[in-house]
């Protein structure tokens, strides 16, 4: 299994699969469908609710079954196909600025929001819940949802808390793991967080010998950690940063890649590229990303890199900055998904 952070879907997707079937909820552009496909599954099909990104997901990859519409609809319809109720993993990353440290947080929790793409509105903190419901329904061997660092701070613990015991209602053993991107061959410090679930009467099947208590998957990373300067093109027509940002963009370029400025109620994050240091995390707000040496931007191949996208990906309209930073970068859900093959899934 080929993981590295430049490469193309044409060339480094293996030619034979591990024959497990995954189905992707919250698919958006397809980085943990991508992740899925570089350890060798077949993913067979999305849920998306947002028109523009499953289209450029269709675009990309040609899924056998796509559902445009909301989870909230979506876990309720009684004509799904039978290969639904046959998988190996549910995956699904669960819209997550309501736990965004970068966000409202608390005062957002329970409010209905929608995205600029002109999506429905929808209360984001419960969409979890409704993403374990359709698990319960489907009942897959395994589920993995990933979702942001914030997830683990402050008052969101108890959201936690509510997450782990609908796992168990829903008849699943579940643990979680913060991992961080830029110790599993991303050039980018990525926090997020991995809760992975197996079907109880699979584990006290299979695992009854092995373990004296709930399952735990070990995830540990070690993978070189890659530096901005390593990714960095000769690019010699870089686009200028606004005004507004050459502003601040000293005191980012000092600092350990960020600082901001409160403007009102908001907070304007400015971030800068240290070559010796590994990119910050990328968002897929209004955010400008310059460089230490001028205040010029990272490009596009370079965010592309960034986020472990292969060079090959197609965005049709949409900006790479944008959909990658709203990504799990594929190469975080390969490394997770290979693990649960092998520990969980080779032993049924």
């Amino acid at each position: 299994m080929k993981l590295n952070y430049k490469w193309t879907m044409k060339d480094d997707y293996p030619t034979e699969k591990n024959g497990l079937k995954v189905f992707s909820c919250f698919a958006c552009g397809g980085g943990s469908t991508m992740g899925y496909k570089l350890a060798g599954f077949d993913v067979i099909g999305c849920n998306e609710i947002d028109p523009k990104m499953n289209k450029v997901y269709v675009e990309n990859h040609n899924p056998k079954f796509n559902f445009l519409e909301g989870i909230q609809t979506f876990k309720l319809r009684d004509d799904l196909p039978e290969e639904l109720y046959n998988l190996d993993i549910l995956d699904g990353s669960p819209p997550c600025s309501s736990f965004s440290m970068a966000g409202n947080r608390e005062k957002d929790w329970g409010k209905e929001k929608k995205f600029k793409e002109g999506q429905a509105e929808q209360v984001l903190d419960t969409l979890f819940f409704d993403f374990i419901d359709l698990a319960e329904k489907l009942k897959p061997k395994v589920v993995i949802a990933e979702n942001v660092a914030g997830m683990l701070v402050g008052e969101a613990q108890t959201y936690v808390n509510k997450v782990l015991n609908e796992f168990n209602k829903a008849g699943y053993y579940v643990s979680y793991t913060l991992l961080d991107a830029s110790n599993m061959g991303v050039p980018q410090k990525r926090k997020r967080v991995f809760f992975t679930a197996i079907r109880k009467d699979l584990y006290k099947g299979a695992f009854v010998d092995l373990f004296q208590s709930e399952p735990e998957l070990k995830l540990i990373f070690n993978n070189k950690r890659i530096s901005f300067g390593e990714i960095e093109e000769n690019d010699k027509n870089r686009k200028k940063l606004s005004p507004t940002y050459v502003k601040h963009w000293s005191n980012a370029s000092k600092r350990t890649g960020y600082t901001t400025l409160k403007n009102g109620n908001t907070f304007g994050f400015y971030y800068t590229a240290i070559r010796k240091k590994v990119f910050v995390t990328l968002t897929a707000g209004n955010s400008e990303y310059g460089i230490e040496s001028e205040p010029v931007s990272v490009n596009n191949n370079e965010f592309i890199k960034i986020g472990a996208f292969p060079s090959d990906y197609n965005f049709l309209n949409e900006r790479p900055k944008y959909l990658i930073g709203m990504s799990v970068p594929p190469l975080m859900t390969a490394r997770v998904a290979n693990e649960v093959k092998t520990q969980w899934l080779d032993k049924l």
